[in-house]
């Protein structure tokens, strides 16, 4: 008996030396660049011994078996984790606002993002330890093809270059998607797409489609989707400071408005009634993004919400965009764009506007709604 508990003994040692090795030469190699820290090496051994120790129980004892789960999450955030390059940049300011012109906070803590407000090399290094995938979700039905080609074109110049896209097209017309050159890393996948005979009803069908398409692939491919119009161009770079867990644009017609100014549906038979003594900001439907599992959650309340209207013979005043304004009341953003992600040339360029990130395609609305 002593004898398999001593062989017991020498293999759990040489476990340990193995492991501890294998983790020691994974720092050197991924982090030559700075100097070996104890206290992440000690976090990383005790965080495995413990794994270990805990893997020996047996499953007898139910209350035993989750507390050692709960236990082993615990320690698995002590192991090592991807951190920050060494970086050059200006230190910030605790008594300065870097844009003292414009509102940079909502009062539930979500960033307003303005140009100058951010260091967008820190959240790019930041953003890429996670290698995540990006899903641009966008409907180019009947006639909105002719956009497909410019807005591919631009995008490839300015939309979250060096990660992962897949651009996600719902079109009716498939032969109609441009050839063109992607970077590296970057696809192009044609979804088919009722061509409703009304555009409002296109519209409204936008978020049933996020909603589905949501759960049958986005969730499989990609970690976060952006949703936009296809008669918009970009004009800049679009990076990850779009990114968050839900992040929405102001309208550009209504940044300076008051709430009771606000296109709302005001009709309180809608789904999407707000009153008059609410609200926050107005927001645009041109250009969203968010998780796959909060555009999912969005877009499938709102497709809800206009079937309850449909049913009892109503449609929301600004249609899609009106039900999307009711959600995000009550479930407010975790980032809030500024109009520079939304712009229309037709209303100047104020003072404020540093960059037009993403700008309207001038073209006769009436002419390509019929």
């Amino acid at each position: 008996m002593n004898q398999w508990k001593k062989r017991g003994t020498v293999i759990f040692v040489v476990f340990l030396l193995l492991l501890l090795a294998s983790i020691w030469f994974h720092a050197v190699l991924k982090n030559s660049h700075r100097p070996f820290n104890f206290f992440r090496f000690h976090a990383a051994f005790q965080s495995a011994r413990t794994s270990f120790l805990f893997s020996e129980k047996t499953a007898g004892d139910d209350a035993s078996n989750e507390k050692a789960d709960c236990h082993n999450s615990l320690n698995k955030d002590m192991l090592p984790f991807p951190y920050l390059p060494r970086m050059i940049y200006e230190k910030p300011q605790a008594m300065q606002q870097r844009r003292p012109d414009v509102n940079v906070l909502t009062p539930w803590l979500a960033p307003i993002i303005w140009e100058g407000t951010y260091n967008y090399e820190i959240l790019n290094e930041e953003f890429k330890q996670g290698n995540y995938s990006i899903g641009l979700v966008t409907f180019a039905i009947k006639k909105y093809t002719r956009f497909l080609k410019e807005f591919l074109t631009t995008a490839e110049l300015y939309f979250m270059l060096g990660h992962c896209v897949h651009y996600y097209i719902f079109t009716d017309r498939p032969q109609d998607i441009p050839n063109i050159t992607l970077k590296e890393n970057r696809f192009i996948h044609a979804i088919n797409a009722v061509p409703h005979k009304r555009w409002q009803d296109i519209l409204f069908e936008r978020m049933r489609n996020i909603q589905i398409l949501t759960e049958e692939k986005f969730s499989k491919e990609v970690d976060y989707l952006v949703s936009t119009d296809i008669d918009m161009k970009f004009n800049d770079y679009v990076g990850v400071e779009v990114l968050g867990n839900l992040a929405v644009t102001i309208h550009l017609g209504y940044y300076g408005s008051e709430r009771s100014d606000f296109p709302y549906e005001r009709r309180q038979v809608s789904e999407a009634y707000i009153p008059k003594d609410e609200g926050d900001f107005y927001y645009s439907a041109a250009f969203y993004s968010g998780t796959v599992k909060d555009m999912y959650l969005l877009a499938k309340a709102c497709a809800e919400g206009i079937d309850k209207d449909k049913q009892k013979g109503i449609e929301a005043v600004w249609h899609e965009e009106s039900h999307f304004n009711k959600y995000l009341l009550y479930h407010k953003p975790s980032k809030v764009l500024s109009p520079e992600y939304t712009w229309d040339n037709n209303y100047g360029t104020p003072s404020f506007l540093k960059k037009k990130c993403f700008i309207a395609v001038p073209k006769n609305h009436n002419e390509i709604r019929n």
